[in-house]
C-alpha cells in the first residue's frame, strides 16, 4: 500500500533540507559556498554563528529521529542543543560538520519512510507538563519549520560576506 501523508512528509523534508522549498532556497543550498572562516564568523555579536546555528538544527534533527524511532521524550542539554564550534575551527571541521548534518538527515528520512500513514497521530509517553508529548506528524512538520527557520537566520549572516 502506497502511504500518501508519509511520501508527501518526505517531499516536504527534502525540499526543506536540498530541494526546491516554498519558501526559498533549502538548508543546503543555503550552506553552499560557505567556508570556514565565514561558518565561525560572528556579523552579529549577540548572534549565533552560522556553524553554531547548523550545529543546533543537527541537535534538533537527530533529537526528533530518536523521538520516533524509540517512541519516547528525549531531551537535549543545553550543551548538546547549542554545542560549541570545534577547536580548531578550519575547513576540515566545518565539512565534517556539513557531513554530520546530511547524516543526520538521512536517518530522520530513513525513520519516517519506515512510517505507516496511521502511525502519525501516535504520540510518545512524556513528563512534559501533559500527558502525551506531540504527535508524529506535529514533530516531522515542525522539524521542517525549524529547518527553514534557520535557513531564514543564514541567510541574512551570509549578507554580511557579499
Amino acid at each position: 500500500m502506497h502511504e500518501i501523508e508519509i511520501t508527501r512528509m518526505l517531499d516536504q523534508l527534502r525540499r526543506a533540507f536540498d530541494g526546491e522549498a516554498w519558501s526559498g532556497p533549502s538548508l543546503m543550498d543555503t550552506l553552499a559556498h560557505i567556508n570556514a572562516e565565514q561558518a565561525a564568523a560572528r556579523p552579529i555579536p549577540q548572534a549565533h554563528s552560522i556553524w553554531e546555528i547548523v550545529l543546533h538544527v543537527t541537535a534538533w534533527v537527530r533529537t526528533v529521529e530518536r523521538r520516533i524511532a524509540q517512541n519516547e521524550k528525549i531531551d537535549l542539554p543545553a550543551s548538546e542543543n547549542w554545542p560549541p564550534v570545534p577547536n580548531p575551527a578550519d575547513d576540515a571541521a566545518w565539512q565534517l560538520t556539513l557531513e554530520h548534518l546530511q547524516e543526520a538527515h538521512r536517518e530522520l528520512t530513513g525513520t519516517v519512510a519506515g512510517l505507516y500513514d496511521n502511525d502519525l497521530n501516535r504520540q510518545f509517553a512524556s513528563d512534559w507538563d501533559r500527558p502525551q508529548g506531540p504527535s508524529y506528524y506535529v514533530l516531522i512538520h515542525g522539524v521542517v519549520q525549524h529547518n527553514l527557520y534557520h535557513v531564514g537566520q543564514i541567510s541574512l549572516l551570509k549578507k554580511a560576506f557579499t
